[in-house]
């Protein structure tokens, strides 16, 4: 008995890491256990893309941005399912946890909130780069891709999938039932996706559209991944990182804030 009493505790670490290391892996095997559904169709989605806009389209429109089209797309379609599957996986994810009441043992747990948040954002991330990973598969089979600079497209994927995963969060944390977490991706996401120059160059817009989409932040996203591929961009690529960042550090202080508050959970 007294051995057992006097056996030293785990520290606050590694209890930390233990649970964080549990919902990332959670979230890995949710990801990889259903691949039928979450890598197979942006794989699917992707080849119909490069086969309409890039084979059949791209061949009458020529050169973009000193590229040839479907070149030029390739990284926007690859950032355009970053951003939709980092926010789907965590948007998705984190609403069954409130809905199926299995959130009360995170809650209940000791781990703080700004971990618990950083575990979710983690399988939204995986999910991103997984998915990303299988359209440049598919991308490289319709055209070639060079990376002119590669630290720049780490960290660009990088910091907008941490970006759309903290805004799945924040959503899930909002949503009543299951139609309010496809509300956004269909009437703000998408939208501002396919008008954030994925399948153009915004120097072809007339002046005012030009300057509207200059206050689109996923124009800047997909165009700071452009550059690191084909060392291209309609924006300047230190502000396009610094909004990058900056929206990363504002959306998370802001998810850490609704945990700690307890709204949209504890109701």
């Amino acid at each position: 008995m007294s051995s057992a009493a006097d056996a030293p505790l785990p520290s606050r670490a590694r209890t930390d890491w233990v649970g964080f290391r549990t919902i990332v892996l959670r979230e890995f095997n949710r990801i990889v256990r259903i691949w039928g559904q979450t890598l197979v169709p942006p794989g699917v989605t992707a080849t119909l893309y490069f086969i309409i806009f890039g084979s059949l389209i791209g061949a009458r429109i020529g050169q973009m941005g000193g590229y040839g089209y479907m070149q030029y797309i390739a990284p926007g379609l690859i950032m355009m399912s970053v951003i939709t599957n980092s926010y789907g996986n965590v948007v998705s994810s984190f609403f069954g946890a409130r809905f199926g009441k299995h959130i009360e043992e995170l809650l209940v747990s000791p781990l703080p909130n700004w971990l618990i948040v950083a575990g979710y954002v983690m399988g939204g991330l995986l999910r991103g780069l997984l998915v990303g990973g299988v359209v440049t598969v598919v991308a490289l089979c319709f055209t070639e891709i060079h990376v002119s600079h590669p630290l720049l497209t780490v960290a660009a994927v990088f910091f907008t999938s941490i970006v759309f995963s903290l805004g799945g969060f924040i959503n899930a944390v909002f949503a009543k039932n299951f139609d309010h977490i496809s509300w956004f991706p269909t009437f703000i996401l998408t939208p501002l996706t396919y008008l954030g120059g994925v399948f153009y160059s915004i120097s072809l817009l007339p002046g005012w559209a030009r300057t509207v989409s200059h206050l689109n932040p996923i124009l800047y996203m997909v165009n700071g991944f452009r550059y690191g591929f084909l060392g291209v961009s309609d924006v300047d690529v230190r502000l396009a990182f610094a909004i990058m960042v900056g929206f990363a550090v504002a959306l998370y202080g802001i998810a850490v804030g609704l945990m700690t508050k307890g709204i949209g959970i504890r109701d």
